[in-house]
């Protein structure tokens, strides 16, 4: 389906208008900079890290898995009280830096942890029933501000929910709370989840913690970048877009995006209607990947049945796939040289450690992921019903927003929404005067998905980049809007996949990749990223090479 010249200008004209956009962002926080009163210089301290990046955890138990921990935890070799005070202590050291923890409960998750250590010291429960009843047990652990957690804000960065405070549990949180883990607090998102840099006019913007000028992802970024920097362990996550796998690839940990419909998505803002409910996905998010299958169990509840955890996989019996880019789109950058380099270290271990023969293929369809994910997410669903409006959600029940308005008023600094949100609302708009090729998008996306689902089947594995380029610096993603394909595609059929880190870029920026399979096999990828972990060292603390 090649672009027609008119798309073609489109694309162009975005271009150039989001980088003249860039270069006017950039000229204005040099004059603000230059404006600004500046403090006296201080000599760094004997041994600091460098400004660009967050300092590495001291702690030692700030440097073990879920499990674990939880482990150490039921067998009193640990306080759960010192567990969590680790990690308040190293919030409380990095959240000025990289501003990802935007409201925290340390005096409640400590009040929780004593309760775990009064429960172990009266000797309630020996240690296999302990861990089949709380799994988790003692385990800090953060979430997104989408997700309702009792006593904390649910604004999703929307200016007109600054004062709501959520009364109850979103589902998933509920039942890891009831696994035994404890809540410290929410964590920036998006405004609306709809972006892929986790800044918003409610709690500001959040630092990378590999490099503090360079973006965390979204919408998820606030849980990808504490999990990177040793602030948590596990995390909350939701994905509509790439929204669990954008955050994890930049901050360098595992993210998975299970098969739809497996873990529930209620008790978040915004939630899906209408044919989105096909496509969003909530998940979990760790730096360690022994921890995934576990949080998936506990989060899926029952609906852990629709999958095969309980399959032991042998990889020398995968069929494995393999593609470096989506065949050149003019939608989005092109694949960086050492994400590729990382791929191909994959597939040559696979080829000589597994002795499996990795597959290099081309599926046309993917070369066209960013219109086809933008169609059906604008479809109706089988019963007709219209996706919502995300002017409708801009207004959060109230009058919907009218972009071109709300984009003079940005221009004037008056508008309490974000330029990419209002941008959205603007791409919708345009959206809904092409109905004819967006049917035709539906239709190239239902085909996409049987030709995927044919080829992977219930044994195959594809290996795909999780984005083009490393975590971009800040405000660069409004001059590249549509590089979220690489991920985004892959909701819209519905298909699970793990993003794994694969070690540092020479910049120091983390690398990653793309684990897919077939619908309800997530097995097969959550064993992959442990053999991947194992191969290639999983997550690495920032600042080292």
């Amino acid at each position: 389906m090649a672009l027609s010249g008119a798309e073609r200008c489109l694309v162009l004209l975005l271009r150039l208008l989001s980088r003249a956009f860039l270069v006017l962002l950039s000229l204005a926080a040099r004059a603000s900079a230059a404006l600004a009163p500046r403090p006296p210089a201080l000599p760094p301290p004997a041994g600091a890290t460098p400004a660009r990046c967050v300092p590495p955890p001291g702690q030692p138990l700030l440097l073990l898995s879920a499990g674990q921990l939880a482990r150490r935890i039921r067998r009193r070799e640990v306080k759960c009280t010192d567990v969590v005070q680790a990690y308040i202590k190293r919030i409380e050291e990095i959240n000025p830096l990289v501003n990802a923890v935007v409201k925290a409960r340390f005096d409640a998750a400590l009040q929780e942890a004593h309760h775990v250590d009064k429960l172990l010291s009266e000797g309630h429960g020996d240690e296999d029933s302990l861990q089949e009843k709380f799994p988790f047990l003692g385990v800090p652990f953060t979430v997104k501000e989408a997700f309702a957690v009792h006593g904390m804000p649910n604004t999703s960065g929307l200016v007109s929910r600054r004062n709501l405070i959520s009364t109850s549990d979103a589902l998933v949180v509920s039942r890891l709370k009831q696994a035994g883990a404890i809540p410290l607090g929410v964590t920036n998102c998006s405004e609306l989840c709809m972006w892929y840099e986790s800044s918003n006019n409610v709690y500001g913007r959040t630092n990378n913690p590999y490099d503090l000028q360079r973006i965390v992802g979204g919408s998820s970024g606030g849980e990808g970048c504490v999990l990177g920097a040793a602030c948590s362990v596990i995390g909350v996550g939701s994905d509509i877009g790439g929204s669990i796998r954008m955050p994890a690839f930049f901050n360098g940990v595992f993210g998975h995006k299970p098969t739809t419909g497996v873990v529930p998505n209620d008790g978040q803002f915004p939630n899906a209607l209408g044919v989105r409910t096909e496509f969003l996905c909530t998940g979990p998010m760790c730096r360690y990947a022994e921890d995934l299958e576990p949080m998936l169990r506990v989060m899926a509840g029952p609906g852990v049945r629709k999958l095969k955890l309980d399959e032991k996989v042998s990889l020398e019996k995968v069929k494995f796939y393999c593609m470096e880019h989506d065949g050149g789109s003019v939608f989005v950058s092109p694949v960086d040289r050492e994400i590729l380099q990382a791929q191909r270290k994959v597939v040559e271990h696979l080829e000589t450690q597994c002795g499996v023969q990795v597959q290099h293929v081309t599926i046309h369809k993917m070369k066209y992921a960013f219109q086809i994910w933008s169609a059906m997410m604008s479809s109706r669903d089988s019963d007709g019903q219209e996706a919502q409006l995300f002017t409708d959600l801009l207004g959060d029940h109230g009058k919907p927003v009218w972009p071109l308005w709300e984009l003079m008023k940005w221009f004037l600094g008056m508008s309490l929404h974000t330029i990419p949100a209002i941008a959205l609302a603007l791409t919708e708009k345009l959206m809904k005067l092409n109905p004819g090729g967006n049917a035709k998008l539906v239709s190239m996306g239902h085909s996409l998905r049987t030709e995927m689902m044919n080829l992977l089947g219930t044994d195959g594995i594809l290996l795909y980049p999780s984005h083009p380029i490393v975590a971009p610096k800040h405000y660069s993603p409004l001059g590249m809007p549509f590089n979220f394909a690489y991920t985004a595609v892959f909701n819209v059929l519905g298909l699970p996949v793990t993003q794994c880190p694969l070690g540092l870029s020479s910049e120091g920026l983390p690398l990653g990749i793309q684990v897919v399979a077939g619908p309800h096999n997530d097995h097969l990828t959550l064993a992959m990223a442990r053999y991947l972990e194992k191969a290639f060292g999983g997550w690495v603390c920032p600042g080292k090479s």
